[in-house]
């Protein structure tokens, strides 16, 4: 089967790729050079696997949170920017 010609480390790296970081499986399966569906047929079997093991549940929803933190994050970075430029901007029209 397909999913025995491919290392299981490089499995995990690419599941935790897609899971906490959110990158598309387009982009991991180009950039590991995966055969059609692989990637797709082992985030299947990742979801399979948490229904049975506890503690993968629990690592795959903490990479989920991770993800979810660092969008966030990112968006207030950007606010954060936002908000910066428009003090500027109105500190030079109050001089």
């Amino acid at each position: 089967m397909a999913n025995n010609k491919y290392d299981p480390v490089l499995r995990d790296k690419v599941i935790r790729l897609h899971l906490e970081e959110g990158r598309t499986i387009k982009s991991l399966t180009d950039e590991y050079n995966l055969g059609n569906g692989t990637l797709q047929y082992w985030l299947r079997k990742h979801r399979e696997e948490c229904e049975n093991n506890p503690q993968l549940k629990t690592e795959t929803d903490q990479m989920l949170e991770i993800r979810r933190l660092r969008k966030e994050l990112a968006e207030t970075q950007k606010e954060n920017e936002f908000l910066k430029k428009a003090a500027a901007f109105f500190a030079k029209e109050i001089d």
